[in-house]
């Protein structure tokens, strides 16, 4: 149950800070979500692999790393973290009318594309940073991860919304920053990209690959030492 509630309170602070500096305007908003989702991971990596994000879960599924029990658990912690910190952040930010983002035509592509590759790219780190047996106790992962949102949020943010994460997805529509109408869009989008690392990963670093029997892995799904993952 503690790597549960980690899970939502690291995604409820990621999208809590998402919320509040979108709709308060703020030009550094990358930097401060990649911030706070740098320091999330460094205060769970240890309980509960700071995922964070279910497209990261999705990878570290793949990857052999956690069972299938504990990513659905994981998803719906995300999920509600990810819901209440958007409402929590307009209640606060209380920024009246919000457009929300409803990509339509050439932007619906390019957004799509976008939103493929910056996952792709953030679980990819994540899970060559967080889980490879190169890096058994490295100091730098929460940078490497957190800076990966970052770029990726300063690089695609007015294309796609830069949500890279399905739980931010949810809160952002939640919170009337992107279209219900139009969240299949991230959900796809997010969740394809995290699938796709995870295999790149495997196919890149095979003997890395934890074995399968049942659906569960045999070692557990979070040891201390290489499952400091995030998103």
């Amino acid at each position: 149950m503690r790597r549960y509630v980690t899970e939502f309170i690291g995604t409820f602070f990621l999208v809590f800070t998402v919320g509040t500096t979108v709709l308060a305007k703020v030009e550094l908003a990358p930097l401060a979500i990649g911030s706070v989702l740098m320091v999330m991971i460094y205060a769970g990596g240890h309980i509960s692999g700071a995922h964070y994000n279910p497209a990261v879960t999705l990878g570290v599924f793949i990857r052999g790393k956690i069972n299938g029990v504990d990513a659905a658990a994981y998803w719906v912690a995300q999920i509600a973290g990810g819901i209440i910190g958007a409402l929590v952040a307009k209640w606060g930010v209380n920024p009246g009318k919000v457009t929300a983002l409803s990509p339509s035509g050439r932007t619906l592509g390019v957004a799509f594309v976008a939103e493929v590759l910056f996952t792709f790219a953030l679980v990819y780190v994540v899970l060559n940073v967080a889980t490879s047996k190169d890096h058994p106790d490295n100091s730098f992962y929460g940078l490497a991860i957190g800076f990966t949102v970052a770029a990726g949020a300063f690089a695609v943010g007015g294309l796609s919304g830069g949500a890279f994460n399905p739980a931010v997805a949810f809160g952002a529509a939640s919170a009337g920053m992107f279209a219900w109408s139009k969240i299949w869009l991230w959900l796809i989008a997010d969740l394809a990209g995290g699938a796709v690392a995870g295999a790149t990963f495997i196919l890149l670093n095979p003997e890395d690959r934890v074995p399968m029997e049942m659906g569960l892995p045999r070692q557990p799904a979070a040891p201390p030492a290489e499952a400091r993952t995030a998103a």
